[in-house]
């Protein structure tokens, strides 16, 4: 502001040496995402330093003219652009002012972006784009053949069963003439059969000389099994997670008044509120064409065994709460429940308000890849859309954030985005009406291209973690959760623990669900519900664990952790007590020690934790969130401490002490609830 007091030249020299990491304090991504919730105010910069930085690199999709033919220019378009200091919150971050360097905001995409001349190459990542040579694929030799389908196997166990192929591009001239485009496609078709796949035209486009063609690759799946894609629903209350919801898997467009979301609601206050509360789940089928399979009985119901059946990809929607009061209930379906995505709501009319900034930066710290839908646009006027929008490109470009914005406005621009998402640097944002439908194909499109980001590591030990309990009539006890590793059968024996002990007891499976069907196994990276012989339901809690019998599991106490204080209103210093999540885990922790004196909002510190009263079950290095009220902490765990079973920390005590005897308290004469109770 003009009342701002300027730093002289050598306080700003220091100040910007210390931000590009020359002071030997390298920024690391904790540090971004601090920057979400604490503003870092820096003085304006120099001409110099302002000339330098028009030339960012800003990428979005974007239709060049080559030689006369339109083209798809990928993801690379030049825009000279200055983000101010005021707007984006900070200068770069990790180097010098103009020169990029990896995990800039100038950075393309994870699959590299190499432009020679007018053309623009992406190379492959780890779903991209297969450049093979063309002109092997119109007639290939047996050898060739055999070669082309090593490695259509390679890449479809890559992109967890499903990958695609650019046909027709690479060479001096990228495209292919007609017939030499259908011989072509007509291989890949064969390598895909032979893989035991199926193959699906996705564009034919022009190109330098002749077209080219994206093909789509999917295994086939037997009738009990499909590929499962776990996408995380947030955003601000009243953004309309729950509507689109409704509307993308019964496939019937909203009213207006909320008609879509009442088909989703599970407690009868959440239909009076029109708000949800819990953790729901919904499914979006798709068969090998890409099709939806999702359909409603007479009743308006969804048949989820069908869909399953019918499918070779499901969807499934974790829809999370978007009020601030539920916030604990988000954040564990966003530990618990594993999401593959997240999909951020925005409401193009109220625009990023609330818990938006919260949800994102939610998503950031656990490293889930992002895209935004805009929701309400039949009912925004166009400059208060413009205005969101503006905000939204500001707010993911910021140096807390550091994504790459991409309007997604055609069929080839979903392609392109769905191709490039894995990286985590792009970040798609649609623009949808639930009244009106607009788009929302699109979307769709998007969906179905997203491939699963959890690998299936068949060959370790079988891991699973609860995330819920229930107690079904007929069946007995029922845990539902997330298969992380490994393999589980009919009627295997599992470790499951830890208890309050701290022990890990033999179970036996009688029965596995998936998506309400049954089913004889279920893989890593799948989601899937156990019924459990001779449990009951108060013997489980959520954050369990169940291991194979081979392990030789150790539940702990204390733990480890490198913590980043996201925002705290006052200081932190040992003994304090919030609320740890840890993948399906969620209990209350105490800081025993920590390597600094006190903590502030943006400080790093190594702490000593303690559960406070269940042993749980840790890896080193898996993700955290240390929360309490307005406090908010992320980080890693780092060490674990081994719980001896039948051993307490000091300062625990066991849950035996905490027996309730049969005659009343010393000092008090009944049973009210005065201070002898």
């Amino acid at each position: 502001t003009s009342s701002s007091i300027r730093c002289p030249p050598r306080c700003l020299e220091s100040r910007v040496l210390r931000r590009c990491g020359a002071t030997g304090q390298p920024w690391s991504k904790d540090d971004e995402i601090q920057r979400l919730f604490t503003a870092v105010s820096l003085p304006r910069r120099t001409a110099q330093a302002r000339q330098e930085r028009k030339k960012t690199v800003v990428v979005s999709l974007v239709e060049r003219q080559t030689e006369g033919e339109r083209e798809m220019a990928g993801l690379v378009a030049v825009d000279e652009v200055e983000m101010k200091e005021e707007e984006a919150g900070g200068g770069s971050v990790g180097g010098s002012p103009g020169k990029p360097v990896e995990g800039d905001g100038r950075e393309m995409t994870a699959g590299k972006v190499e432009e020679s001349g007018h053309r623009c190459h992406v190379s492959p990542g780890r779903n991209g784009l297969q450049r093979d040579l063309k002109h092997q694929m119109t007639s290939p030799d047996a050898d060739t053949f055999e070669s082309l389908q090593r490695q259509l196997v390679s890449r479809l166990e890559e992109g967890q069963g499903e990958t695609i192929y650019e046909v027709g591009a690479g060479g001096a001239m990228s495209g292919l003439n007609e017939e030499d485009l259908r011989a072509s496609l007509a291989t890949m078709q064969a390598l895909a059969s032979a893989c035991g796949a199926d193959m699906s035209v996705l564009r034919e486009r022009q190109a330098e000389e002749g077209h080219t063609a994206d093909c789509l690759v999917r295994r086939r799946v037997e009738e009990d099994d499909f590929m499962e894609v776990r996408v995380a629903v947030v955003g601000n209350v009243d953004a309309g997670k729950s509507t689109l919801l409704g509307v993308l898997t019964h496939g019937e467009l909203d009213n207006g008044r909320g008609t879509a979301r009442q088909k989703l609601f599970r407690h009868k206050h959440e239909m009076e509120s029109g708000r949800t509360s819990s953790v729901g789940n919904d499914i979006l089928g798709f068969n090998q064409e890409g099709h939806v399979v999702n359909r409603t009985d007479g009743h308006g119901s969804l048949d989820w065994v069908h869909i399953c059946r019918s499918a070779s990809k499901v969807v499934t929607f974790i829809d999370l709460a978007g009020h601030e009061k539920y916030l604990k209930t988000t954040i564990f379906g966003m530990t618990g429940h594993a999401p593959d995505f997240c999909m951020l709501m925005v409401g193009s009319n109220a625009g990023i308000i609330g818990m938006t900034k919260e949800h994102l930066g939610l998503a950031l710290a656990l490293s889930v890849p992002v895209f935004v839908v805009v929701t309400k646009i039949d009912m925004c006027p166009v400059n208060v859309l413009q205005d969101t929008l503006k905000l939204l490109n500001r707010v993911l470009k910021s140096p807390g954030c550091r994504k790459i914005p991409v309007m997604v406005q055609s069929h080839d621009d979903v392609i392109t985005s769905a191709v490039n998402f894995t990286s985590e640097r792009i970040c798609p944002i649609f623009q949808v009406s639930n009244v009106t439908g607009k788009n929302l194909d699109l979307l769709r499109s998007f969906l179905n291209l997203l491939s699963a980001r959890m690998h299936t590591n068949e060959d370790k030990p079988a891991e699973f973690q609860i995330d819920e309990t229930y107690s079904v009539p007929g069946v007995g006890t029922v845990v539902s959760g997330t298969c992380l590793q490994g393999v589980v059968r009919m009627n295997d024996t599992l470790l499951l623990g830890p208890t309050s002990l701290g022990e890990f007891v033999p179970v036996s499976v009688r029965g596995i669900h998936r998506k309400r069907m049954p089913v004889k196994e279920v893989r890593g990276g799948q989601t899937a519900s156990f019924a459990l012989k001779k449990m009951r339901r108060n013997q489980i809690r959520k954050g369990m664990v169940m291991l194979a019998t081979s392990e030789t599991p150790v539940a702990c106490w204390e733990f480890e952790g490198d913590i980043l204080v996201l925002h705290h209103p006052t200081t932190i210093s040992t003994k304090y007590q919030a609320m740890v999540h840890c993948g399906s885990s969620k209990q209350t922790a105490s800081i025993i020690s920590m390597n600094k004196e006190h903590l502030r909002t943006g400080d790093k510190a190594k702490c000593l934790f303690r559960f406070i009263k269940n042993p749980e079950y840790l890896r080193p290095g898996t993700r955290m969130v240390f929360r309490e009220g307005r406090t908010k902490a992320v980080g890693n765990v780092t060490k674990i401490f081994p719980h001896v079973p039948g051993a307490f920390p000091h300062g625990s005590k066991p849950k035996m002490a905490a027996v309730q005897h049969s005659h009343p308290p010393l000092g008090g004469g009944g049973h009210g609830r005065g201070k002898g109770r």
